[in-house]
């Protein structure tokens, strides 16, 4: 029996638009009918991507018009940061499914103004998420979670990478646009923090700067050359309510890396790892001073079409078939509008720990 189809709009079709449409052509069911991007060289991309799809595909300037044109089940967001209030404004109110690209906003404020009206919605809202998805980062959680460590205690997370990739208007280049790198690339960390430990922070320091990227580089905001102000390595801790302590270590100039993610969980019972893009989870019991060491390795399979269809490790593809059953009724949201806020909240709790040197409570911050 055919899979009941889904008419998909995409507001902002940069990098990370075009990855959405290479996994809805991989989607079953998944039908883009409309895009929307007031940037022609974007629209282009989108259209190359599309293919043979894009005959038919209505295109519009900015999301209102998308949202009035009738032709939209479901909405996916991937326009820059700092517009999603805007973008996302005519589109509440209209029956269309959401999924928002992270960070669901670039301040606390604009992210709580999404969650109520997202709450208030009948339709599903989801915040994108990607790396709960990526099946050895899924494998790994599930692990913890079914106690194969005993009971988490320490959590730490490296992410060493390359730098930001230029966009459209250079908007990633400046805190402004992005809140803040530990709000633009660090809140997928501070989610898996949380769906890790199950429990919310309570406390944030942050030590980092900008030391290597975009030293030389000099963009005009207007009234002259501005140099970018985005951090490009920190280390944060993270101090949770249930006691578990986490940490992030990230570098965006650690380009040669083998594995661009490395998360290490310890329990009272043995440690295990997850390495990615190796896909390897490494378990290893607790065995006493000067006793042999019992690890085991597996490595954990990606479809190989969903690989190819994104630079997630396959987990934008995992997160569309989820998103579609829940708009179909025959699955529930996983990753709602607060867990966006949540993240959003504890990388802005770090970008201030970074800039004022100092230990951030949620408290401060209403949370």
């Amino acid at each position: 029996m055919p899979e009941e189809q889904v008419r998909y709009g995409l507001v902002g079709t940069g990098m990370m638009g075009v990855e959405h449409l290479a996994n809805l052509a991989i989607t079953p069911g998944a039908v883009v009918t409309a895009i929307a991007d007031p940037t022609a060289a974007s629209l282009g991309w989108a259209s190359d991507a599309l293919g043979e799809r894009a005959d038919g595909v209505a295109t519009f300037a900015d999301s209102q018009a998308l949202a009035m044109s009738g032709l939209v089940d479901a909405v996916i967001v991937a326009s820059p940061n700092h517009t999603h209030r805007e973008v996302l404004t005519p589109l509440f109110g209209e029956g269309i499914a959401i999924l928002c690209e992270k960070p669901l906003a670039t301040t606390i404020e604009d992210a709580r103004w999404i969650v109520e009206q997202a709450e208030a919605s009948d339709a599903p809202f989801w915040t994108a998420m990607e790396y709960r998805y990526m099946p050895p980062a899924a494998t790994f959680i599930d692990e913890i979670h079914g106690g194969a460590i005993g009971r988490l205690q320490m959590l730490s997370i490296r992410e060493h990478r390359f730098p930001f990739l230029p966009k459209v208007g250079d908007w990633n280049r400046f805190a402004r646009n992005t809140g803040g790198t530990m709000v633009e690339k660090c809140c997928h960390f501070f989610d898996l923090m949380r769906l890790i430990t199950q429990s919310e922070a309570v406390r944030v320091y942050c030590s980092g700067a900008m030391d290597v990227n975009h030293l030389d580089e000099r963009y005009d905001s207007g009234t002259g050359p501005e140099r970018p102000d985005i951090i490009d390595n920190s280390y944060t801790t993270v101090d949770f309510a249930n006691g578990v302590r986490a940490m992030l270590d990230l570098s965006m100039f650690a380009d040669g890396a083998e594995n661009q993610e490395e998360i290490a969980a310890v329990g009272d019972a043995a440690r295990l790892e997850v390495l990615i893009p190796e896909g390897a989870l490494v378990h290893s019991p607790r065995v006493g001073f000067r006793n042999p060491k019992r690890p085991s390795r597996r490595v954990v399979a990606v479809d190989q079409a969903a690989l190819e269809a994104g630079s997630h490790h396959g987990s934008t593809f995992y997160e569309h078939q989820k998103f579609i059953a829940a708009v179909r009724g025959e699955g529930s949201v996983e990753v709602t509008a607060r867990d966006g806020l949540m993240a959003v909240a504890i990388g802005t709790a770090a970008e201030i720990s970074a800039r004022e040197h100092r230990v951030v409570t949620m408290s401060e911050l209403g949370f």
